[in-house]
Order: C-alpha cells, then sequence, then structure tokens
C-alpha cells in the first residue's frame, strides 16, 4: 500500500522497484541476455493483479514472489533457448574503465556459477536472505515455507557455497 492508504500505482512500483527486481533475477538464474524481458514480464504481471495487493507484505516483496515465479518459469524453459547474435560487437570501454568492468563481470560470473551450484530452494533463499537483505520471517512467506524450513535451506546453501568455493580455490 502506499502512504495513502491506496494501492500503489504501476508506474511508482516500477520506478522504485525495477532496479531491485532485475537485480534479483540475475541472482535467481535469469541470463543477462534476458534479464530485459523477464523483468518486463515481472512488471506486466504485477500490472494485471496490482489492485488484488493486500498489502500483507511490502510492495518490494510481493514483486519479488512475482519474480521468483518468473525466473523459475525461465529456468524451466531456458534449455531451448539459443544466444541471440548482434549485429555490431560492443564497442571496448576506455582502458582504464575496462580492468575495472571486467573485475566487475568476473565478479558477477563466478557468483553466478556458484549460485547455479544450488538447487532452486536454497538459492532463492540465499538470495532473499543475504542478497536482498529481507529478514528470515519475510524470505519464508515470501517461497512459502516454515520458517525452520527457511533457516535450514538457508544454512544447506551456505554449507555448499562454502564447498564450491573451496574447490574453486583449490583448483586456482
Amino acid at each position: 500500500m502506499s502512504d495513502s492508504g491506496s494501492a500503489p500505482n504501476l508506474r511508482q512500483a516500477f520506478d522504485e522497484h525495477a532496479r531491485y527486481i532485475w537485480r534479483a533475477l540475475r541472482h535467481l538464474g535469469v541470463a543477462e541476455a534476458d534479464v530485459e524481458d523477464i523483468c518486463q514480464e515481472v512488471f506486466i504481471t504485477a500490472h494485471r493483479k496490482l489492485a488484488e495487493f493486500e498489502g500483507r507484505s511490502s510492495l518490494r516483496a510481493w514483486l519479488y514472489g512475482i519474480g521468483l515465479r518468473h525466473a523459475a518459469d525461465y529456468r524451466k524453459r531456458a534449455y531451448v533457448r539459443r544466444e541471440r547474435a548482434h549485429e555490431q560487437p560492443p564497442e571496448p570501454a576506455p582502458s582504464s574503465e575496462r580492468g575495472q568492468e571486467q573485475n566487475q563481470a568476473d565478479s558477477r560470473r563466478l557468483l553466478q556459477s556458484l549460485l547455479a551450484e544450488l538447487d532452486a530452494d536454497k538459492r532463492e533463499v540465499l538470495v532473499l536472505y543475504e542478497l536482498e537483505g529481507f529478514t528470515m520471517k519475510e524470505v519464508a512467506e515470501i517461497v512459502g515455507c516454515p520458517l525452520q524450513t527457511a533457516y535450514s535451506r538457508l544454512h544447506a546453501a551456505r554449507s555448499r557455497l562454502t564447498v564450491a568455493a573451496q574447490k574453486l580455490a583449490g583448483a586456482s
């Protein structure tokens, strides 16, 4: 709900939460090339259901729940997708920026590869809690599980990430 007690409008929701949803979709396994389309689908769904938003959770959590379902649907059908060719290759960044951008891109790829090691249930809980900053109570509500189950999934996700990171460090 907005401050006036009425349902928020789509423009307000988009302006306040689009960057967050975009980032969350990347963390949930949506390929960079497809994030724009899936993000658009999230806000189309939100537009259709905005009148049903009751304010029992924050607008951010509600949008994340929609994004969670779209990301899961995407992962189910992602195996049939192909890379998209571009007419022109991207222009190289200036050399001073290139190193920093490359480090950031490498870090994002590493994070995505580590997150890909997790099954969807554990990944969702870890992303919501560790990366998006939701409380564990909100996480449990968003993913639709008991609070203790959410804590259990978080613990298992952390353990698996630690093992994956140790393997990666040992391989380097």
